[in-house]
């Protein structure tokens, strides 16, 4: 059942991947100015869900110019990796589906911060809510292996630490950063304080090493705005990785 379970999270994540690239596109836009709204060509989107969703290629350009924005391999190999070591870890308890639901707009995430500098509110919002509602209906089930009340209580605690951080240096932290913490620190409280911790220190530290390699190798100076998304992200997922091994 295992082996299966992984090979079926993998394929979802793939294909969930493929999809990415259309609404990395529309969203990696500066601050202030609008989502994206048509092709590089000035064909407007058309599709599900008012065309957020589909594959980043345009219908209506040539064939050597239909594909725009990144292309859709690296954001499918991404999804499923972290689809399948989620399941591996979690094997088949409730929290999965949330973990696995999660997986896909946090890749987008990351991919939007470290194209522009920028969390997106449409997304990191609706993050928070959604894993504090998933993981509430998936509490009371069979088998669940966290606690609702911690996971609601590990959002405010994460969140607000990164807000002390983001006043203490606004430069180096953004609001955006604050508000992913909060759907970060929901999934790690889900394991526990411990897991909580680890995988918000996790994610400091991989973000200043980060920082440090760069001023040292000068290609960046103390000023220079980082994203700082995809380390939190990295950080937390592989806490959840350790503690969903922890209460296997």
């Amino acid at each position: 059942m295992q082996p299966l379970l992984i090979v079926l999270a993998a394929a979802y994540g793939a294909a969930a991947g493929l999809l990415v690239p259309r609404p990395l596109y529309r969203l990696a836009v500066e601050p202030g100015e609008p989502w994206r709204a048509d092709c590089p060509r000035g064909h407007a989107f058309t599709g599900p869900a008012h065309g957020w969703l589909g594959p980043a290629r345009c219908p209506r350009c040539t064939q050597s110019e239909a594909a725009y924005g990144p292309g859709p391999l690296l954001p499918a190999l991404l999804t499923a990796l972290v689809c399948a070591a989620l399941t591996a870890a979690v094997g088949p308890r409730p929290e999965l589906a949330v973990w696995l639901l999660l997986t896909p707009p946090a890749v987008l995430l990351a991919g939007v911060d470290r194209a522009v500098n920028r969390l997106p509110d449409v997304l990191t919002l609706p993050m928070a809510g959604s894993a504090a509602a998933l993981l509430g209906a998936a509490a009371p089930l069979p088998h669940s292996a966290g606690s609702w009340p911690r996971a609601l209580l590990g959002g405010v605690v994460l969140g607000g630490a990164y807000l002390v951080l983001f006043l203490i240096s606004p430069r180096g932290m953004g609001l955006g950063d604050v508000k992913l913490a909060l759907t970060l620190g929901v999934a790690l409280g889900w394991y526990g304080w411990a897991v909580l911790f680890w995988g918000g220190f996790a994610g400091v530290l991989l973000g200043s090493l980060y920082a440090m390699a760069l001023v040292l190798a000068r290609k960046a100076g103390r000023g220079t705005p980082l994203a700082f998304g995809p380390f939190m992200i990295l950080g937390a997922g592989a806490g959840l990785v350790l503690g969903a091994l922890g209460t296997g």
